[in-house]
């Protein structure tokens, strides 16, 4: 860095950004992902510029593990483009597939030996960051983050060997900095010594609150492309994978309508539960009433067309689509697996995932009934929310300006 933390002179004498390694998974609507775009749009890019290094499939017996090699086999995703317009680069390594360390270390080593001029690599996929973030640190970066984003991992094999790839990051000087969405979050994965003796920074997962405010008529615009008409709607936005519980969420639906009359419930997202969740939905026959709405890249006005917001998540790191539907003014019923930062206002409620669908059902059934006597209106309920999360810190353009002195100085 330059003088006064403002970047770094190129041979011209001018003053270049320094740049921020941001390591990934995919550049598809993923939580990580959206929550990096809106800090990446609010930066001064001229001091600050972000690169992205993701993982993706390599070939089969591939001997070539270059990121030239493996990006040429990476299909383009949600938002390459955007990155390269604003003035990123996008590099790749091979995905971790338990089998494949000594590729994985391979292609990690040979990266950094070669791309390694970066003030800081901020490492969001913690599963194999003990891996690529020393080596990161052996080739010269100045600053190695892990940045934890979940608070938990899936049963079975899978989640046993991801908590032990993970043990690493529990020892300090695995990395130079902890970063963490919420301290459920460090807890899982950085420990109570690490988390307890400060040395974890917890930044909540910020969004655009003025993004998400209630719209009359986007709600009407959804709700006619969608054929809900005066239906009451239950919403849900997130991945189709077990930490987010589709499985019970369709429990809590199935009650909710026997007594509802016209209910709908609207499902935004894909993933490699979703369609074990569309059979759920047909043995429990509510098929009829269940919208698959898919991956949506602004689901502002869904939002909007919804009537409370049921997430009733196994565990979270914090979740941004909770933080959304309150700015939208949502009634927001969640459970008590999710962590406390996101209770910023009081239109959430808190649920037991011990307790039986049907008094999930009967808490929404409440709402809906308090809700029609006129106890809150939709507007004035998103525009509090919006203030409050603003100056709860999860205004993401404030975030930025965090966070830009934070890569140009060192320090918060």
């Amino acid at each position: 860095m330059g003088e006064n933390g403002t970047g770094k002179q190129d041979g011209g004498g001018e003053i270049c950004p320094v740049r921020v390694l941001h390591v990934l998974g995919r550049l598809e609507l993923g939580g990580a992902e959206s929550r990096i775009m809106d800090l990446y749009r609010r930066i001064d890019r001229r001091k600050v510029q972000f690169d992205f290094l993701v993982h993706t499939v390599p070939a089969e017996g591939t001997a070539d593990v270059s990121s030239d090699s493996l990006m040429k086999q990476r299909p383009e995703e949600h938002f390459d483009r955007e990155v390269l317009e604003l003035g990123g680069r996008i590099y790749a390594l091979p995905r971790f597939n338990g089998r494949n360390g000594r590729l994985y270390r391979r292609a990690a080593e040979a990266f950094f030996a070669e791309h390694h001029d970066f003030a800081a690599v901020q490492g969001h996929i913690t599963s194999v960051a003990a891996v690529y973030l020393p080596i990161a640190k052996k080739y010269g970066v100045k600053v190695t983050i892990a940045h934890v984003r979940s608070a938990g991992t899936d049963p079975g094999i899978r989640g046993i060997a991801t908590k032990l790839m993970r043990l690493p990051l529990r020892r300090e000087g695995t990395a130079d900095r902890y970063f963490a969405c919420s301290r459920e979050a460090a807890l899982s994965v950085y420990g109570r010594k690490l988390t307890d003796a400060g040395k974890v920074r917890i930044i909540p997962n910020a969004i655009d609150p003025g993004a998400f405010a209630y719209s009359a008529e986007g709600r009407a615009r959804v709700r006619a492309s969608l054929g809900l008409g005066n239906a009451f709607v239950i919403g849900h936005v997130g991945s189709f994978r077990y930490a987010k519980n589709h499985a019970y969420l369709l429990q809590v639906f199935a009650a909710f309508r026997k007594n509802a009359g016209d209910a709908r419930l609207l499902l935004v997202g894909d993933g490699e539960l979703l369609a074990q969740t569309e059979l759920l939905a047909q043995s429990l026959g509510v098929s009829d009433s269940v919208i698959f709405a898919g991956r949506c890249s602004d689901p502002s006005d869904y939002y909007s067309a919804m009537d409370a917001f049921c997430f009733p998540s196994r565990y979270e790191g914090l979740p941004g689509s909770v933080v959304e539907a309150q700015a939208s003014g949502l009634p927001c019923f969640l459970s008590d697996a999710v962590t406390r930062d996101v209770d910023v206002t009081e239109l959430v409620t808190r649920l037991s995932l011990q307790l039986p669908p049907e008094k999930w059902a009967a808490a929404i059934a409440q709402d809906r009934e308090a809700a029609a006597a006129g106890a809150r209106d939709r507007g004035q309920a998103s525009g509090a929310a919006r203030a409050a999360l603003s100056a709860a810190g999860f205004d993401a353009a404030s975030q930025a300006q965090e966070m830009q002195r934070f890569y140009l100085e060192g320090h918060f």
